[in-house]
């Protein structure tokens, strides 16, 4: 379980990216997330508003430690995650 996450922006909104294993291991689901955060491979892009909240709650409370951030920001106006498959609920 990495205790470290890239938490990415572009000037309109941002997104937590969660390795599906990790999600797996807090025993939560693609499916958990909503249609806003978006995928590529083993990788969902979670948006800042709900589904980034959900999971940081799920893994202070399975851990009992808070996860740590990396602040990245997206070179261009609008980030390449937009353009990532949408998470669909399966």
């Amino acid at each position: 379980m990495r205790t470290t996450f890239d938490f990415i922006s572009d000037p309109g909104h941002a997104w937590l990216k969660v390795n599906t294993r990790d999600l797996f291991a807090l025993g939560l689901t693609p499916s958990d997330f909503s249609s806003y955060s978006y995928r590529r491979g083993d990788d969902l892009y979670l948006e800042e508003d709900c589904d980034a909240s959900l999971f940081i709650q799920t893994y202070i409370k399975k851990t009992n430690s808070k996860p740590k951030f990396r602040e990245r920001v997206a070179r261009e106006k609008r980030s390449k995650i937009r353009n990532y498959e949408c998470n669909n609920r399966y």
